[in-house]
């Protein structure tokens, strides 16, 4: 059999006798069966073009915001350890706490409820369950809708009004400003029927008791000891603060800071702006929008791990008991709610300039954006 004749250390010889430069490979003594991929050959051409120039400088990573991609995922492997960490660590707290006798005899005398006025209704009625899921609808393409026009820097699409055509704002802002309105009209009416009807006792404290009450809820929770309310008859304290100040101070809060950024805002009231600055009403907006996040997240969580089918009951079919045991099997709420995210998913991927654009040709002109 024929041998190769062996490489010498040096590699082999040119024709011309002279050495092989440092930078040439050496030829292979075998027939490769591995080849270069088109990214690799690029990256080959293109170190023996700049041969005897500085090195290229690696690429730079994509990023998302300030991080990369890794960056992000390893932040939030982090966070979330750090927040396991702290709720177990508030959760040990909280149960060594209630377990001294001074906080037995406090949870004892304030159980965490009580009792509403003479005459307050017992029941959720179906208005309030049609009422929440607009609102829960409107909301939600509300927020994603702000943070669009938070992060957007070169709009697609504008709308203006035909009647002032010079004013122009994007279809995004146009959807956010829109669903507003909605969100405004549900909420007053929302509120006139609370009135009419008496449900307000169920969200207006009426008793200096909701405090020490509150405190007892949060310290159940923050246990892992559910409080044992019946949402049909009356919501622990911490709940009733809790819907009392999102229907109260944070949703006009939304609506007020809301409209001195709009258009509707009147620009040459200079006495009145210089009052309520519009510097003030951008600082609060976005945090307010946060607290509905946070509140929309914590009461779904809550909704769910409190006894989801019962919940649910309450307020997607209206049906309970004062007896906080019966309708457990009924399936209705649940049904009736998945539907409701299969409307708000539906809605969600809906709100895209191609199903906007002839919606807001309604109300006035739409444009694209003109050059590059």
């Amino acid at each position: 059999m024929r041998r190769e004749a062996p490489l010498s250390r040096g590699g082999p010889s040119t024709s011309s006798g002279a050495k092989a430069s440092s930078g040439d490979r050496e030829p292979l003594g075998f027939t490769p069966t591995v080849f270069l991929t088109p990214n690799a050959e690029r990256w080959n051409a293109d170190r023996v073009e700049r041969r005897g120039k500085p090195p290229l400088a690696p690429p730079e990573p994509c990023r998302v915001g300030p991080f990369t991609r890794a960056q992000w995922a390893g932040s939030i492997v982090v966070a979330a350890a750090a927040l396991v960490f702290v709720a177990a660590m508030v959760v040990l707290a909280t149960r060594w706490l209630v377990s001294l006798d001074t906080m037995r005899e406090f949870l004892d005398a304030y159980p965490g409820t009580y009792c509403l006025p003479d005459g307050a209704p017992v029941g959720i009625p179906a208005w309030v369950g049609w009422q929440h899921f607009f609102n829960v609808f409107l909301i939600v393409l509300i927020i994603r809708s702000g943070l669009r026009v938070r992060t957007e820097k070169r709009p697609t699409a504008f709308w203006s009004p035909r009647r002032k055509a010079n004013r122009k704002i994007s279809l995004n802002l146009w959807l956010h400003q829109s669903l507003d309105i909605l969100w405004l009209v549900n909420g007053a009416v929302f509120v006139i029927l609370l009135f009419a009807t008496g449900q307000w006792m169920r969200l207006v404290p009426t008793s200096g008791e909701v405090f020490p009450n509150a405190l007892s809820a949060a310290l159940q929770y923050a246990s892992l000891d559910w409080p044992t309310e019946n949402g049909w008859v009356n919501y622990n304290s911490l709940q009733q603060l809790t819907y009392f100040v999102v229907v109260f101070v944070a949703a006009p809060l939304a609506a007020i800071t809301g409209a001195r950024m709009s258009g509707v805002w009147p620009r040459d009231a200079k006495a009145l702006n210089r009052a309520y600055p519009v510097e003030l009403a951008r600082a609060l907006h976005f945090p307010v929008m946060v607290v509905f996040v946070l509140f929309i997240v914590v009461h779904t969580a809550l909704v769910f791990a409190t006894g989801a089918l019962r919940n649910l009951n309450h307020m997607y079919a209206a049906q309970g008991s004062v007896d906080p045991t019966a309708y457990a099997g009924n399936w209705a709420g649940f049904w009736i709610f998945v539907a409701s995210l299969a409307v708000i998913a539906a809605g969600w991927i809906a709100a895209r300039p191609l199903v906007l654009a002839p919606i807001a040709r309604l109300f006035g002109t739409v444009t694209g954006r003109q050059g590059g």
